[in-house]
């Protein structure tokens, strides 16, 4: 294959790479480009999501084997893209409103999704680890991207540095593995574990490159990083790394560990299933005594680490398959609340407290009827996306022999009921006071496009599942 058809292969990739160049010249040389950075930004993401889905029936490889494409790559380069796409509506007016820097912050959202493509796209653990440090390193400076914020400079330190430590862990894992197999190509290393399942260097290897991805997933224990940064990080920022910054991770997680890898090695699988158990009740527990919605949503986000992970030990078809749809509901539900958290946010960065929502059915029906529909998505009712995500991620478990995980999956389930539920008895049987933001269209837009979306995935859930049926 020829670099020009190996271009063409990874035409989604290319079309964010482009952009994200085009983008950071248009900034630099015109004074006042922004908007048309916005835009551009916006329909190359677009674009690239749509080629993604046209793709997605012409499986093959390019770059001399190192990148993978069509099919699993490019249903996940479609929803990264996605994730993107919405954050950018959902940003227009938000980062407009506190800081001039708004070009920068289209270049790093744009190099960020292609990070993320990369890293669904890896044939080889080189690869996988360029992606994941091109996507962290946009988050990290994301994150502190109001640079007149103390707590979003304390949020991209934090960030920063436990990132940084936890990398370390990865690329060590990746020498180990390096050593036992002599190649660091993904295929060949899963080919290699039903005959080095006993190999110290193995498995230390893989045991490192796990705590990495758990890291990256935020599991517990490596979670402790999220309420800092959820909370201190803009909002947008804060929703697009919860959705496409976990949906990366856990691409790239199938990618080494299942369903292949999970279902040879018992030891690596037992380690997982308890730390999913933990995961899903730690987030949860945790979730009950925030008073702060951003960090209700970002111990939410651990809890919903562990239902992910449930459907990894499943290791089979209808495990991974639910993964893949629990990440496209996830994307849709976490985007939304945090939507609409941005709207109502104050440019001083308040009103995020469980309180501040009371009464708002009242002065915002729209929103206060969005927020609720995320709500009872997350929480698991049906007939709403997030029911269906859990069913197809608990259900790979049974049939796997793990239903002692699925209960504890259900049993956290219950618990997230309450904190759900609590922002919905206040913004709807609560009395109080609440500032009606201005309009903003493309915000609205993107908002009830979600809302549409996770309400359609919830009544045809077939849609992603039998799309998705042929990648394992």
């Amino acid at each position: 294959m020829t670099g020009v058809e190996d271009l063409l292969q990874t035409t989604p990739l290319l079309i964010v790479s482009i952009s994200g160049l085009v983008v950071l010249v248009i900034d630099s040389i015109f004074r006042n480009g922004e908007r048309l950075a916005f835009w551009l930004a916006a329909t190359s993401l677009l674009a690239s999501g749509l080629h993604g889905l046209y793709g997605i029936g012409e499986t093959g490889t390019a770059f001399s084997g190192m990148l993978t494409t069509g099919g699993y790559a490019d249903f996940c380069a479609a929803l990264f893209s996605l994730a993107g796409f919405l954050t950018l509506l959902l940003s227009r007016d938000y980062i407009g409103s506190r800081t001039t820097d708004r070009g920068e912050y289209y270049v790093l959202i744009l190099f960020a999704v292609a990070g993320m493509i990369l890293m669904a796209s890896a044939a080889d653990l080189v690869v996988l680890f360029l992606g994941l440090e091109m996507m962290s390193l946009c988050f990290y400076v994301l994150a502190g991207f109001t640079r007149t914020s103390f707590a979003g400079n304390e949020a991209s330190l934090k960030y920063f540095l436990l990132g940084a430590f936890a990398t370390g862990f990865l690329l060590y894992g990746i020498a180990f593995l390096y050593g036992a197999v002599g190649s660091t190509n993904i295929d060949l290393i899963l080919s290699s574990a039903s005959h080095l399942r006993d190999q110290t260097f193995f498995l230390i290897g893989l045991s490192l490159l796990l705590i990495g991805f758990l890291f990256k997933v935020a599991a517990v224990p490596f979670h402790m990083w999220v309420p800092d940064v959820y909370e201190g990080a803009p909002t947008t920022v804060t929703g697009f790394m919860s959705t496409g910054g976990k949906a990366a991770a856990f691409s790239a997680l199938l990618l080494v560990f299942a369903p292949r890898l999970a279902s040879q090695i018992g030891p690596v699988r037992e380690v997982i299933a308890v730390i999913a158990a933990v995961t899903m009740i730690g987030g949860n527990i945790l979730a009950l005594s925030q008073e702060n919605i951003k960090r209700m949503l970002a111990y939410s986000s651990v809890a919903h680490a562990g239902y992910l992970l449930t459907g990894v030990v499943a290791a089979n078809g209808s495990g991974s398959t639910g993964i893949l749809f629990y990440l496209a509901a996830y994307t849709l539900m976490n985007c939304g609340a945090f939507g609409v958290v941005a709207l109502l946010e104050s440019r001083e960065g308040g009103r995020t407290s469980f309180q501040d929502y009371s009464g708002l059915s009242k002065s915002s029906p729209v929103l206060a009827g969005l927020m609720a529909l995320f709500m009872f998505s997350l929480t698991g009712i049906p007939p709403f996306a997030g029911f269906f995500a859990k069913y197809a991620v608990f259900s790979g478990a049974v049939a796997a022999g793990y239903t002692w995980l699925a209960i504890i999956g259900v049993l956290a389930s219950l618990i997230s009921v309450y904190y759900y539920l609590r922002l919905v008895v206040l913004m709807y049987f609560s009395e109080g006071e609440h500032p009606v933001p201005a309009p903003v269209p493309l915000a609205y837009a993107a908002l009830l496009a979600a809302a549409g979306a996770v309400l359609f995935l919830g009544l045809f859930p077939s849609t992603i599942l039998d799309l998705t049926a042929t990648f394992f």
